[in-house]
């Protein structure tokens, strides 16, 4: 899958070829190019390059390694033996949606008294909620089990305990100078030595699952029920790696990778029901599937209604139940899309009129009365595509700001953003990506804050889309075995992105051709000293006459194959062409 093209030109940065790429080529017979990605990810020994090619889920780190699991493992279960009511309260976003899931199947297998609760993205905020808190202890719950959420919730540990609820926190973000007071926490960054950091919240679910499959079957082999959920339970934690942009590298790779294969078979209905609505049936799934296609749907339940729904289709063995449930989130999603068009339209109007598009403009805050709080997150990410300056884009209805911010590489959205404490009414979340509430008369000056912050702490420079290239190659390199190989070192994602190669210096081929429903695309051949290759660059019909002028020009690509009625060959997807 070729990168879009973006409307400003890009700066490349092509990773110089390290000398020990031939020697670890050769010693795993592969190719030099694709050793010099695998260097370029930080697997530079042969030990470790070969348990990246051939990812095995018998590599996992134990569950009793994770920091607080066995104090969690024998708290729910003291809870399940003495039938006490355990509610799960994860997050609204896709890796919340999965963690709780992984546990409620669980602990529903384990006959446990366990029920969920999601707080309202508008309504209620993120994290725990004090007034949910209260309600879930007057109803009953006995154990409260967090999910993606509650290593900052101070005051509300503190509430539960007032209540007689124990508390057990389970989360990946960053620790604050403060600790919730709890019967156990469960975070990796609690040990330091603890191999994975990057672990998500449904990584850290899937652990606590397997560690209370164990506690509860304790001989060599689970038994077939808790075997086959927790096969089952790899595509969730799978599908909560990716969708969180987790490091692709290490035990995530492992159990996205066997996630992902398993996906296409998955047994619980819903996840098959998900599959179905989005025509993916019967196909290989990747993690551009899970991360464009599958994710999306479960987070519209989130950002333009209920996260609880995504949960119960998750969850539901009922197969028509989950059909109507997985058509209903995906007309969810289609309404996310069309406000989500609508408001980038709005954006780049206000962008223009109010000339921060300007190259001295550094950073871009909007606001309006009635643009979707659970839809600005995603228009701030693409006006940074466009635009590539910190975002941040902001509902201002009844009386209170609320922001979504995303940012570029180099620059602490959040640092920025708590700044101006003095405008905020509360801040979260980490440097490329954040959320504000501030009241709605503080938003002017806030704008002019946030500008003044990123003067003083970007270049123009920092500005500039980076094109991160793994090498300068000749078009001879890319034979159909060295393209396979390249291929078997996904799934792509943060820490592990698709290769993208550079070839200087090449000419046409052939002519440049329109081609697409819009003659939007183009298709091109090219070559260099070395041999010939055809190219395709969607979005780049707006090259072809500059090509026709230029007798050089460098291109940046990502390989491919290409099959056509049963036969296959290399072609390239370009991300960017480049002109001297």
């Amino acid at each position: 899958m070729g990168l879009s093209t973006k409307t400003q030109k890009k700066l490349w940065h092509i990773i110089p070829t390290r000398s020990e790429s031939e020697q670890l080529a050769q010693s795993l017979n592969i190719s030099p190019l694709v050793a010099q990605v695998l260097i370029n990810r930080d697997i530079c020994d042969a030990q470790q390059a070969s348990l990246f090619l051939d990812p095995k889920l018998a590599s996992l780190i134990k569950p009793e390694e994770m920091p607080g699991v066995p104090a969690a493992v024998e708290r729910i279960a003291k809870a399940i033996k003495n039938n006490e009511k355990i509610t799960i309260y994860g997050d609204y976003d896709v890796d919340g949606i999965t963690s709780v899931s992984i546990l409620l199947h669980l602990l529903k297998l384990l006959e446990a008294n366990a029920d969920f609760y999601i707080p309202h993205r508008i309504d209620e905020g993120y994290g725990l909620n004090l007034d949910a808190v209260k309600s879930l202890a007057q109803s009953g719950t006995q154990l409260l089990i967090t999910v993606d959420c509650g290593i900052g919730a101070i005051e509300a540990a503190k509430q539960l305990k007032e209540l007689g609820v124990d508390l057990i926190v389970t989360d990946h973000h960053q620790l604050g100078g403060q600790l919730p007071e709890a019967a156990a926490i469960v975070h990796t960054a609690l040990d330091p030595d603890y191999p994975n950091q990057f672990s998500c919240g449904a990584m850290v679910a899937y652990k606590i699952a397997w560690a209370l499959a164990n506690e509860f079957n304790p001989g060599q082999r689970l038994d077939p029920p808790l075997r086959n959920f927790m096969i089952n339970a790899t595509t969730l934690a799978a599908m909560g790696t990716i969708a969180d942009v987790m490091d692709l590298r290490g035990e995530n790779r492992i159990l996205v990778s066997y996630g992902l294969k398993a996906l296409p078979q998955c047994q619980l209905s819903g996840i098959q029901a998900l599959i179905d609505s989005t025509n993916l049936t019967g196909q290989g799934l990747d993690s551009f599937h899970v991360g464009y296609r599958l994710a999306p749907m479960l987070n519209a339940a989130g950002r333009m209604g209920h996260a609880r729904l995504a949960v119960e289709l998750i969850t539901s063995e009922n197969h028509m139940r989950s059909m109507q449930i997985a058509d209903y989130l995906k007309q969810q999603n289609d309404l996310r899309r069309s406000c989500e068009k609508k408001m980038l339209k709005q954006a780049y109007e206000l962008i223009t009129q109010l000339g921060f598009n300007h190259p001295d403009r550094k950073s871009i805050v909007l606001a309006n009365d009635n643009w979707h709080v659970g839809v600005v997150g995603i228009v701030a990410s693409r006006i940074v595509d466009k635009y590539y300056k910190p975002t941040i884009m902001i509902n201002t209805s009844n009386g209170i700001a609320h922001g979504s911010a995303r940012s570029v590489k180099g620059f602490n959205i959040l640092a920025a953003i708590n700044s101006f404490s003095k405008y905020l009414i509360s801040a979260g979340g980490h440097k490329m990506a954040a959320g504000v509430t501030l009241k709605t008369e503080k938003v002017p000056d806030f704008v002019d804050a946030i500008e003044e912050y990123a003067q003083q702490h970007l270049t123009n420079d920092d500005n500039i889309d980076k094109l991160t290239i793994d090498a300068q190659a000749k078009l001879e390199q890319f034979t159909e075995k060295t393209v396979r190989e390249l291929e078997n070192l996904g799934p792509f994602g943060q820490g592990n992105p698709e290769p993208i190669f550079a070839t200087k210096g090449v000419r046409l081929y052939s002519p440049p051709r329109k081609v697409g429903s819009k003659n939007d695309h183009l298709q091109v051949a090219i070559k260099d000293n070395t041999s010939s290759l055809k190219c395709i660059g969607f979005g780049m019909g707006k090259y072809e006459k500059k090509l026709l002028e230029n007798e050089f020009f460098n291109v940046a690509y990502q390989p491919q194959i290409n099959t056509y009625n049963s036969l296959s060959s290399v072609q390239l997807v370009l991300t960017d062409i480049q002109f001297e």
